[in-house]
């Protein structure tokens, strides 16, 4: 250890003194030294404690420079800061600095503080900071682990915190907390000298306090004699001193009621009462007869929270005690009328005390039944408290748990209800109800309970270790459920089970839908399990095993309904195919009929009439789909005029997917994907009959529904125009509610009014009336009492009939709103039918007949408004199953010859459809259906392709060409070509049409040779003037696909160079109104036109095309000026900088390079009336010039150097112009540095004359302009090998001092190949402009890098 000199106390010194030290202590240190400090106060745990650790490292390096000094004050003022997460962080920093570097003297640090933080001269606004520096302080030595050795130290510490302790109101009893901490681990002869200076002798001072309670604690049970010389012989327990014993209680319950912990003088007051041997006394008159009669919650949950926590230390009567007391009652109040959220924050601390218990007892199986036992019997009238998914047992022994299970079924035969620690709530033993206090009401209410919680025990079991628990459930409630003893039996142990109280009907109907559940949480776990095996045979098979065996026990047990002649005979059958199946238990189809045969037999005893049939049927669709030839079997049946078996086990699945039954969802599910294979259309019609009724889904149609409880058949087709009606009243009502409930409910009632109430209503007031003398001339004449009772009796009678009326109204309503959610439930579990048709069976011929009612689905929940969550679900499950099971398949139907024309005639219809929606995302889905089957159609030809779709380059090639490779494959080009050919004039002419860019990108990506057929009709567009729009959108199409590889392989390089030509003609056409664009259309044309304009160009640079574009140079120059004028006035400001930067880009691939801009003087910049740019962008502020960076000028070089331009031009045998001028910088683009040599300049963007041959001839117009040489090559290579390059524009007379090279030096390099050398895996929609410019200009960068020398 570093040997570290003792800081002296030193002179003090005048406050100017100190704040020139602490100044030059700071420009003595590092600023990472500095920052140490900083990051210590961080709240990231992490970043302390690396701060922490680094600092330490950093201070071992130097443990006697001024670096220890400094942190040493910088720790010791940190205690005292201002904010409070800081001053921990630096207590703990400043013990691991003491605990690391022992030699600094702990009492040195003690005076640092007080001199730092002086409580005598502290003012008010200080004095809170102090006092928890001081407090910090006492404990960061504390913490160090030194100052238990250091006895001066320590004393110093306990005075300093007995005088602490004062100021109550700053530090809340922290002090003494600290004092209770430090004397807990000084030896016992300190402690015996510390205590009479920290505990005084009075009695009632120690009962004041918990603080002062512990720490009497704390000496009685380390230093007992000196406790007793000093205070005397103290029973903390007697009747004196309990009621101080409960305040004090209290008031420790109110301190940590923000940390939801139990106090520790209240834990170490059980030790004690367990160590004297006065528990009971303790627990009775304490805690059950002291905090218990005025309760609050901060007391209730200390009491609980002790009770927990004493759980381990008790024995079993004393757990008697503790669980059939008071306190175990008020828990089970409490968690019967707490709220939700204070329930769900207290749940977790009893389970955590519980598992501790348990714990600690596995090898005590009696003591961890008692317990749960005794959480078990907490019931409120019958009910237990604890949920019934309390999941402690998974901590339980075997034996613990086989004991507590057949407690369980104990209490649910013969319940002794004297047993369980019953209450009532406040509000139940103010109502008093005889009917509610009856034995039978509990019977009932527990047993529901206890059959919940027998099946939810399976769900933390496990199937292999405690099999014989899961069996005994199992077989307990098949039993109970669906039969009943008639003569015990030994074979049979659940027939000596004997009620105490009978069992009725509303607990039986409890232990059948139990039943079920339990059957498919044994399914499930059954089927992820790693320890099953094929030799195990599933639950559901054991199960119907036993039902079998209760059943041929007649004479012992009988069904509570009994089975009819037609019902056992099924079930006899059903046990015949079992075997057979069972003798093909190899085969997976095997595996599922067997599943669902024993799950519908099953259900034979919950509903025996409609299983009965379906029985029946499932068995023979068994026995026909495993005949050897089921195409001979289908045709049989059609000879016989019998319905093919997949359509009726297809009518089986789709009865039974209306029961809520998950694990009938599932077994469909797997069944229904062995059977697909087979399905037949009508099967599909059945299936899609559920999803797209042929009626409007307002109208009834005969849907059976099934409910939770029981099965319903809805039949409606009357008052269709008034249900809608009531539709819309509901909606009228809901949106009017914020304007008042008074006026919202009589609107309601008026809208319920039958239209012949009110004529009604006024015939029975004019009789009454008329009774009175309505026609006489007295009018203020009164009705007589006669007459009154008889109006009374007519309106009481008129009004209770429109009641009735307004009732069973409301019931319609419900009911068919009812009737919906369950439709919607039941389409959403019949998709997964398609589902598995899609994923299970992609190549199978009807999945090409689901792309139309998918679309109906989608297109119909997409236009119905309000929504609710169940359509929305079904909306989104629909549209996952089209998009990415469907059209995205890799594999799909390759048998389309016989309907290969009705194929065409629906990519027709679903193109058209895509053009008449008015929803641009049902479009999509359309056309993404169009072009699934175009890849249908398409066949075979990219079978050899993974992704299932062809190489776009090489396959499309062959086809225009070889006829015989066209007839491979179904596709019927020319018609094909005209449906998407009017679906483009659509877009490109229709104001708003729902067909889009990305769409057309997507076909022309996969197919190009259709592409290359509707070229014209974008062609026809680009220079169409009627509409920009559809001008910009044309151009955009052609740019991203003239610069695809896939299209580029159909043409031939003559027809490709004729038509970039023509493409170049109809660009130039469009480019005669550049720069006077007035709307935001004609502007985005502008912006595309030239986009489309820089991707020929390239093209025609990388190729080599030989095209003219002198017509489209001098049709650009003719532009230059309205384009700067644009930019200067701030014409579509937003693009205008966009359009400028192309407009450029052109120019320069045509050898015309950007004219420098001009830097204006601060004299001659405009004023801000003068400029409209200026009010936007004020003059905050100059650069003084000694600031402003000077340009470096080279000796050898002329104020008209110029740099090289580094840009491929597209001229015939022309060199890059102005190779050896500077090049000025567009706008918004960074200044580059380049070679320069003597050349002339170039004026304003005008290109000087350029060289068409090799002699470098003048330009002339009638000159037509061919591919480039690459000159700038040439340029570097003779720079490189030491001669000056020689422009090829500068005038004949001007002499050249050398010759450049030949131009076989320039050949020897290959060019760049236009073409990419791997495929594009992105699609064109993913492709823009920016990318093709980014991969550009990066090869010009490494160009650029390679030939510099």
């Amino acid at each position: 250890m570093a040997e570290v000199k003792s800081p002296t106390k030193a002179e003090p010194a005048s406050p100017a003194e100190s704040a020139q030290d602490d100044r030059r202590d700071l420009l003595e240190h590092s600023r990472e030294f500095l920052d140490f400090f900083w990051d210590i106060a961080k709240p990231e745990q992490e970043t302390r404690l690396q701060a922490t650790e680094k600092l330490l490292e950093y201070l071992r390096t130097r443990p006697s420079g001024s670096e220890m000094k400094y942190a040493l004050k910088r720790l010791i003022t940190g205690l005292g800061m201002g904010r409070e997460a800081a001053r921990p962080c630096y207590s703990l920093a400043l013990a691991q600095l003491l605990q690391s570097f022992e030699d600094i003297p702990l009492c040195s640090i003690l005076t640092q503080i007080q001199e730092k933080y002086n409580l005598q001269t502290a003012n008010k606004a200080m004095l809170r900071p102090a006092l928890f520096a001081h407090l910090f302080g006492v404990l960061a030595l504390f913490q160090s682990g030194r100052l238990v050795k250091d006895q001066e130290a320590l004393m110093k510490s306990v005075k300093l915190l007995n005088s602490l302790c004062h100021h109550n109101n700053h530090l809340q009893g922290q002090p003494l907390k600290v004092l209770v901490d430090i004397l807990s681990k000084v030896p016992e002869s300190m402690f015996e000298e510390i205590l009479p200076k920290v505990l005084k002798d009075d009695l009632k001072v120690i009962l004041g306090s918990p603080k002062y309670l512990e720490l009497f604690l704390l000496a009685q049970q380390r230093v007992p004699a000196k406790l007793e010389s000093l205070v005397g012989s103290v029973d903390l327990f007697s009747e004196e001193t309990i009621p101080s014993l409960v305040s004090v209680l209290k008031t420790a319950a109110k301190s940590v009621r923000k940390e939801q912990k139990l106090p520790d003088v209240t834990l170490s007051l059980l030790r004690l009462s367990l160590k004297e041997n006065k528990f009971t006394l303790f627990w009775k008159e304490v805690v059950e007869q002291g905090l218990l009669k005025k309760l609050s919650w901060s007391t209730s949950y200390m009491c609980f929270r002790l009770m927990g926590a004493s759980l381990p230390l008790l024995s079993e009567e004393q757990l008697q005690l503790v669980m059939r007391g008071d306190l175990i009652r008020h828990f089970g109040e409490h968690t019967v009328i707490s709220k939700p959220q204070n329930l769900l924050r207290f749940m977790p601390e009893i389970t955590k005390y519980v598992s501790i218990f348990l714990e600690g007892c596995q090898d005590d199986p009696k003591r961890q039944f008692a317990m749960v036992v005794a959480f078990t019997s907490i019931t409120n009238q019958g009910l237990p408290v604890m949920p019934t998914f309390w999941n402690v047992t998974r901590l339980l022994s075997s034996e613990a748990l086989q004991n507590y299970v057949a407690w369980l079924r104990d209490m649910f035969l013969q319940p002794d209800l004297d047993s369980l620690v019953d209450f009532s709530t406040t509000n139940q033993k103010r109502a008093q109800d005889a009917s509610i206090n009856v034995p039978e009401r509990s019977v009932l209410r527990l047993r529901k309970w206890i059959t919940h919680r027998l099946v939810s025990l399976v769900d933390h079991l496990h199937l292999e270790k405690d099999d014989a628990v899961v069996d005994q459930i199992a077989r307990f409630c098949l039993f109970h459920a669906f039969f009943k003893t008639k003569k015990a039996t030994p074979q049979i142990p659940e027939t000596k089970q004997h009620f105490s109280f009978p069992l009725d009907n509303r607990n039986r109907s409890v232990i059948i839908s139990s039943f079920f559940s339990l059957l498919q949480t044994l399914s499930m776990k059954f089927r992820q399990s790693p320890d099953s095996n094929e030799s195990r045979k599933p639950w559901t098979y054991r199960l119907v095993q036993f039902a079998d065996m209760l059943l041929n026990h007649s004479r012992n047990v009988t069904l509570v309904t009994p089975f009819t002649a037609q019902q056992r005979q099924a079930w006899d059958q059903m046990m015949s195919t079992l075997k057979e199946l069972e003798a093909k238990s190899s085969e997976t189809r095997s595996i599922a009929f067997q599943h669902l045969l024993l799950l519908v037999g099953l259900h034979l005893f919950k509903s025996p009439t409609e299983s009965c049939d379906v029985l029946g049927d499932i068995q023979t669709c068994i026995k026909k789909s495993m005949e050897q030839n089921p195409r001979r079997s289908r045709s049989r049946a059609k000879a016989s005029q019998e319905p093919v078996w997949v359509d009726v086990m297809v009518e089986i699945l789709l009865s039974l997917l209306a029961q809520p039954s998950n694990l009938m969802r599932q077994v469909v599910r797997n069944v229904f994907a062995h059977i697909c294979p087979h399905l037949t259309p009508r099967g599909l019609q059945l299936i899609l009959a559920v999803l797209i009724p042929e009626t409007n889904e307002d109208e009834d149609d005969n849907v059976v529904v099934t409910d939770d409880t029981n099965e319903k058949q809805l039949e409606h087709g009357q008052d269709e125009d008034s249900d809608s009606e009531d539709d819309k009243d509901n909606k009228n009502s809901d949106s009017d509610d914020s304007d008042g409930g008074a006026e919202s409910e009589e609107e309601d009632r008026d809208k319920d009014v039958q239209p012949g109430f009110r004529q009604r209503l006024m015939e029975v007031l004019q009789a009454g009336n008329a009774l009175g003398g309505v026609d006489s001339e007295d009018e203020e004449e009164e009705l007589g009492d006669e007459a009154m009772m008889a109006l009374d009796q007519n309106l009481s009678s008129l009004f209770a009939e429109q009641k009735l009326h307004i009732e069973a109204r409301r019931e319609e309503k419900n009911k068919l709103q009812k009737e919906k959610t369950l439709r919607r439930d039941f389409q959403i579990r019949v998709l997964d039918l398609i589902e598995v048709l899609v994923t299970k069976q992609p190549e199978h011929p009807l999945v090409l007949e689901l792309l139309e009612p998918l679309l109906s689905i989608i297109q119909h929940n997409m236009r119905s408004k309000g929504s609710s969550k169940q359509e929305q679900d079904l909306l989104h499950k629909t549209a996952r199953i089209f998009m990415h099971h469907l059209c995205r398949a890799r594999h799909y139907c390759r048998d389309v010859g016989p309907c290969a024309e009705a194929l065409h005639a629906q990519v027709e219809r679903l193109v058209q459809r895509a053009g008449s929606q008015t929803d641009t995302s049902v479009a999509l889905y359309c056309f993404n259906a169009s072009l699934y089957l175009l890849r249908v159609l398409r066949g075979n030809t990219a079978k050899k392709h993974q992704d299932g779709q062809t190489l776009q380059g090489a396959d499309t090639k062959s086809e225009p060409k070889d006829p015989e490779a066209q007839a491979t494959n179904c596709l019927d080009l020319n018609f094909v070509t005209r449906v998407y050919s009017a679906a483009l004039e659509s877009l490109l002419t229709k104001r708003n049409s729902p067909l889009t860019v990305p769409m057309f990108l997507s076909l022309f990506s996969r197919y190009p040779v259709i592409c290359k057929n509707l070229l014209p009709i974008l062609l026809q567009h680009v220079a169409d003037p009627l509409r920009p729009r559809h001008q910009a959108q044309a151009c955009t199409l052609l740019q991203k696909t003239l610069s695809a590889r896939e299209l580029r392989v159909c043409f031939e390089d003559a027809e490709w160079e004729q038509l970039i030509g023509q493409v170049l003609e109809k660009v130039a056409q469009t480019l005669h109104t550049l720069g006077e664009a007035q709307s935001k259309g004609e502007h985005q044309r502008e912006l595309s036109t030239l986009e489309l304009l820089n991707s020929l160009f390239r093209t025609v640079n990388h190729e080599k095309l030989s095209v003219d574009l002198t017509s489209l140079l001098g049709m650009l120059q003719s532009k230059q000026q309205k384009l700067q004028e644009n930019l200067k006035q701030g014409n579509h400001s937003s693009g205008s900088n966009r359009l400028y930067d192309l407009y450029w880009q052109a120019m320069r691939m045509l050898g015309v390079q950007c004219p420098k801009s001009e830097k204006k003087n601060a004299k001659d910049i405009p004023s801000d009336s003068q400029s409209p740019i200026s009010m936007k962008r004020k003059k905050k502020g100059f650069l003084p010039e000694t600031k402003k960076r000077k340009k470096l000028k080279s000796k050898d070089t002329t104020p008209e150097k110029d740099a090289a331009s580094g840009q491929d031009v597209v001229m015939a045998d022309a060199t890059p112009a102005a190779a050896g001028k500077d090049q000025p910088p567009s706008t918004g683009k960074k200044k580059r540095k380049r070679g320069k040599a003597n050349t002339p300049s170039q004026v304003n963007g005008t290109p000087v004359t350029k060289s068409l041959a090799p002699n470098n001839p003048t330009l002339s117009p009638s000159t037509p302009a061919k591919t480039p040489k690459l000159q700038k090559k040439k340029e570097k290579l003779s720079q490189v090998n030491g001669a000056t390059p020689v422009s090829p524009i500068e005038p004949e007379g001007k002499k050249h001092y050398q010759k450049a090279l030949p131009t076989k030096e320039v050949l020897r390099k290959t060019p760049q190949s236009a073409l990419p050398r791997k495929r594009a895996r992105l699609s064109l929609i993913s492709r823009s402009p920016s990318l093709f410019q980014s991969g550009v200009k990066k090869r010009k960068v490494a160009r650029r890098k390679v030939q510099t020398p």
